[in-house]
């Protein structure tokens, strides 16, 4: 039987694999926890650089459907103005 190689490429050092962070709005067990509120800027702030700039999927650890609908409320919430474009700076 075959071992996989895991040092060829990706970066990782030693053939050691990155484990992804699991998806904080799949964790969550209530409904209403769930569902991602563009009324709550305090929340979605954690997900936006200081630059106002969307994090990514790989950095924010999210799944692709969470994903998708968190960057539908962090632009909603722009539009309402709870959250900036950019920063100020």
């Amino acid at each position: 039987m075959m071992k996989p190689n895991f040092s060829s490429g990706g970066g990782m050092k030693g053939g050691q694999m990155r484990r992804h962070k699991p998806c904080t709005f799949c964790g969550e067990r209530e409904e209403r926890e769930r569902y991602i509120d563009f009324k709550d800027p305090i929340r979605l702030r954690k997900y936006v650089t200081e630059r106002g700039k969307i994090l990514p999927r790989r950095i924010s650890g999210n799944c692709a459907v969470h994903q998708r609908e968190l960057t539908l409320a962090i632009k909603r919430c722009r539009d309402i103005a709870l959250l900036p474009y950019m920063s100020d700076s």
